[in-house]
């Protein structure tokens, strides 16, 4: 029996196993986290480690998130402040690729470090930083198997409705399904946050202005170019190159960028994270989506014409011939400036919207795999590209998720900004630690005054150091909610959720967000009440790294 058969049986056992109380429709739990991604597994692992009842609810079918959605190139940063449960999920990926049976399209002694920045096989700490969606979403089936964890699939927070609230605390939340989950504390894992949003908390979407938060990175960022995501070379906006009264090209914005250091409502590009394959018996033809229209790619054609010459360079090498396929260049995977709305939308209208994503990327691999402006070597060399047949299999090989890179942002008991991430200033109550760079994708494309295209909003700064983050920054104001914890959508400006956006810092904080709910629910208190001593005691105690003393050798 296949992996993946194996792994779709063990899903279904455990949809079909939640522990149910009087009825069929009411459940109840000392912790009830909302959300399946890997902040929430980890969650629900430590909160069992520490003897407590919980219940995933998971509007997805498939758990960990991006991490088992196609983001296996991981941005660890300084691997050395990964602690904790984050790194266990990557030693045991580790532990998979020692089995010879984990390289079936391709010799282990064939792929390893490729100078890429960060080792893909950290043999000497055990730990793999890089892998197959498939392999991660195994990982998380695993702990969830393991620690007996109840997950309740597919069901969806009525956000209008549905959470009841008394004297300050969340008493039950009720899904579109009519279920109700009740618990001593909840814990919003979405990367949405959705339930932080329908408990009445404070949140920002988009970006603050630089005064808001006294910061230099934040809001518009007009000729800001810190990675290779802009245009180099004077490219015309115009359907008729250089006439104005021709109209723009598609996915254009015809609006003024704004001024820069002024906050807006916009939010970096959201996309897919493919994973690709080389080899010839596990690959798929890039499909043709139904409303495929080449004009729509002209801006692409274009940038080829100017010389551009680095279609491939986000190819990242994962196992067995595949590739994390990201973003880079001009334009690329990233549809910016389609998913401003998306935080607050409908679940309908995002469903929509990640359709609009979907199809856009769809059709920009299709006609760079059949178009004739596109460049003999481009076409010559993604020929040999296609969607791996054995990822995501019920769902025609595409991601499941989509990249929310950012939506809301919980203004809670501390904000952290770029002062903490640059270690301008002492980070109060660590819970865990950052290190990559205030790292944000492209807001915008819009015509300059010259009459160019450009994009906007794409920054990178880098911290000398890896930095601690607040407790405060996973816990909301005490009037607005005392027992709701959030380690996804954490208190930030704009430019530090940009370093605190990655996959394995959401694992700390979802350990660290377990472990004060624990510890919330043994002292019967609000989790904005708990003595810190006591939260950084069991933290340290589990392998967490808090502070730079604390770094893993």
């Amino acid at each position: 029996m296949s992996k993946t058969l194996n792994l779709l049986i063990a899903i279904l056992l455990i949809v079909f196993s939640g522990c149910k109380s009087e009825n069929d429709s009411s459940y109840e739990a000392d912790l009830i986290i909302y959300g399946g991604t890997s902040a929430g597994i980890t969650a629900a692992v430590q909160a069992k480690k520490m003897g407590k009842t919980v219940i995933v609810v998971s509007p997805d079918i498939h758990l960990g998130g991006l991490s088992a959605g196609g983001l296996g190139f991981t941005d660890t940063g300084d691997k050395s402040v990964i602690g904790g449960l984050s790194r266990e999920f990557y030693h045991r990926v580790y532990m998979h690729y020692q089995n010879d049976s984990a390289w079936k399209w391709q010799k282990r002694e064939d792929y390893g470090n490729k100078g890429q920045g960060t080792p893909a096989i950290d043999g000497n700490a055990r730990t793999m930083w890089i892998f197959e969606p498939h392999v991660a979403e195994m990982v998380f089936e695993d702990f969830v198997r393991e620690h007996e964890i109840t997950v309740l699939r597919d069901e969806w927070l009525d956000r209008e409705t549905g959470v009841v609230k008394e004297k300050g605390k969340i008493i039950s939340f009720k899904t579109l399904s009519e279920k109700t989950f009740k618990g001593k504390v909840f814990i919003d894992a979405t990367y949405e946050g959705d339930l932080m949003a329908a408990a009445g908390v404070s949140y920002h979407v988009g970006r603050e202005s630089n005064e808001t938060y006294g910061e230099t990175w934040n809001g518009v960022q007009v000729g800001v170019f810190q990675h290779r995501h802009y245009f180099k070379e004077p490219v015309s906006p115009y359907v008729i190159p250089d006439d104005p009264n021709s109209g723009l090209l598609p996915e254009i914005s015809d609006l003024p960028p704004g001024k820069n250091g002024e906050g807006d409502q916009r939010l970096q590009a959201y996309n897919f994270r493919m994973a690709l394959s080389q080899h010839p018996d596990n690959r798929v033809p890039f499909p043709k989506p139904e409303n495929y229209d080449p004009k729509r790619y002209e801006l692409l054609a274009r940038v080829f014409e100017s010389g551009w010459d680095e279609t491939f360079d986000k190819f990242d090498d994962i196992p067995n011939l595949k590739t994390d396929t990201n973003n880079h260049g001009p334009f690329s995977t990233d549809y910016i400036g389609k998913n401003y709305s998306y935080p607050e939308a409908s679940y309908e209208e995002r469903k929509m919207m990640i359709k609009e994503h979907e199809d856009y990327q769809k059709g920009l691999m299709y006609f760079l795999a059949n178009d004739q402006k596109v460049p003999a070597k481009v076409k010559e060399e993604i020929s040999k590209w296609g969607l791996a047949k054995d990822e995501f299999m019920d769902n025609g090989n595409w991601p499941h998720q989509i990249y929310v890179r950012e939506a809301r942002r919980m203004i809670g008991d501390y904000v952290m900004t770029e002062h903490d991430v640059l270690g301008r200033k002492e980070v109060p109550k660590s819970v865990g630690m950052g290190s990559y760079s205030l790292d944000s994708h492209n807001v915008q494309r819009f015509v300059t005054e010259e009459g160019f295209v450009q994009n906007e909003g794409d920054i990178g700064v880098h911290p000398e150091n890896p930095y601690s983050i607040s407790y405060g920054t996973i816990v909301p104001k005490k009037q607005e909610c005392e027992n709701l914890l959030v380690p996804v959508c954490v208190s930030s400006s704009h430019t530090a959720f940009g370093s605190i956006r990655m996959e394995p810092v959401f694992m700390i904080l979802g350990q660290s967000a377990a472990t004060a709910a624990a510890l919330a629910i043994d002292g019967n208190m609000a989790v904005q009440d708990l003595t810190y001593e006591k939260i950084q005691a069991r933290l340290k105690a589990d392998g967490q790294v808090m502070v730079l003393e604390e770094r893993l050798k």
